[in-house]
């Protein structure tokens, strides 16, 4: 029989120190055996709720696709229909299924269309998968209701639409991003008025994405962006100019023209770029006009531009801005007079009085 005060008795003899030492690794022994023993319970729990995922799932897919194919042209809902929306809706409740079932429905959204899309938008709004989207747009969480918004965006739900709109000046970013490309998804350029009052910055990002959106639409009349041209946020202007270069928005010519004298330089070569683009030969004439009025940047805009404009009545104009003090404008002239006049750009090599060209001619020559 172990004589458990001997043990005791002794190990009081050591210097405390060492017991405490001795105290720790006990107590650290011990926590790893219990984190241990709670490591394996929590990857069997973790398993077999992964096992009943994969079950769920692979039931619940089989059954929404005979949701579908259970569609009566005579019935808006059939009862094999019915029937299928009923057992689905008792574990609508349950979290992860809950959530299981919106990823399968939205999967088959992108797969099928017409009325196939009709029926699964009608089985969301029968399971009450709805309310539970609308109910998160109640939440104090920024993110929560986030994901409501995106959720009802997925499956095109407008009649949300006075609810969802309240979060346009929304603080946070993410929100407001979600309520944009809810509101233009399914209104289009409609979607488009909360342009009118928005104080916020449009974000480049956001900005592409809503051209994206706008741009899978083909059968649609664009709205009055002028408005927009005039706005006091600089993004909104941004974003406009996008607009009218896209669409050909021929008629806000004299709008553009008044921007040439915006306060932000980024503007003002964004309008270069849609003058150029929409109006071409006029246009450029008039930039070659004030071309000495231009910023540095909005002068080598202009020049970058003209490389795909130019004729050959453009060659006074490019002689005079061969000596550019900006070293990009002088290399852009030269490639430009390479391409109007090449016996007068080999000429230039034989030029010794300047020093930089020789060197600006080898650049241009290998361009």
């Amino acid at each position: 029989m172990i004589d458990y005060q001997y043990f005791i008795d002794h190990f009081e003899e050591f210097p405390f120190l060492v017991q405490l030492v001795w105290r720790i690794s006990v107590v650290l022994f011990l926590t790893i055996i219990l984190l241990t023993i709670y490591l394996k319970v929590i990857r069997y729990h973790l398993r077999k709720k992964e096992n009943e995922y994969k079950t769920f799932k692979k039931e619940y897919e089989a059954l929404l696709v005979e949701y579908l194919y259970a569609d009566k042209e005579n019935e808006q809902i059939s009862n094999e229909q019915q029937s299928i929306i009923l057992k689905i809706k008792t574990h609508i409740p349950i979290k992860y299924k809950r959530k299981m079932v919106i990823s399968v429905l939205y999967n088959l959204m992108n797969e099928v269309s017409g009325e196939m899309a009709d029926s699964i938008k009608t089985l969301y709004y029968q399971t009450g998968l709805i309310d539970y989207a609308l109910t998160r747009l109640k939440n104090k969480n920024w993110f929560v209701i986030a994901k409501g918004i995106g959720e009802l965006r997925r499956f095109k739900v407008e009649e949300a639409h006075d609810e969802v709109a309240k979060f346009i000046k929304h603080p946070k970013n993410e929100v407001r991003k979600e309520t944009q490309l809810y509101l233009v998804n399914l209104f289009r350029f409609e979607g488009l008025s909360f342009l009118n009052e928005l104080k916020t910055p449009l974000s480049e990002w956001a900005q592409l994405q809503l051209l994206e959106v706008l741009q899978k639409f083909d059968d649609q009349q664009i709205c009055d962006i002028k408005p927009w041209l005039k706005s006091k946020n600089d993004t909104v202007v941004l974003f406009a100019l996008k607009l009218a270069q896209i669409y050909n928005q021929f008629e806000v010519k004299d709008i553009l023209i008044e921007l040439l004298s915006h306060k932000e330089k980024e503007i003002r070569i964004c309008v270069i770029e849609v003058l150029t683009n929409l109006y071409g030969i006029e246009a450029k004439e008039m930039l070659k006009t004030n071309f000495n009025q231009l910023s540095i940047e909005e002068q080598l805009s202009f020049f970058k531009l003209l490389e795909n404009l130019v004729d050959p009545s453009d060659e006074t104009f490019i002689e005079q801005h061969l000596f550019h003090k900006n070293f990009e404008i002088q290399l852009l002239a030269l490639k430009i007079l390479k391409t109007i006049n090449i016996d007068k750009f080999l000429s230039l090599n034989k030029l010794r009085s300047n020093k930089e060209v020789p060197e600006m001619y080898k650049f241009a020559n290998n361009s």
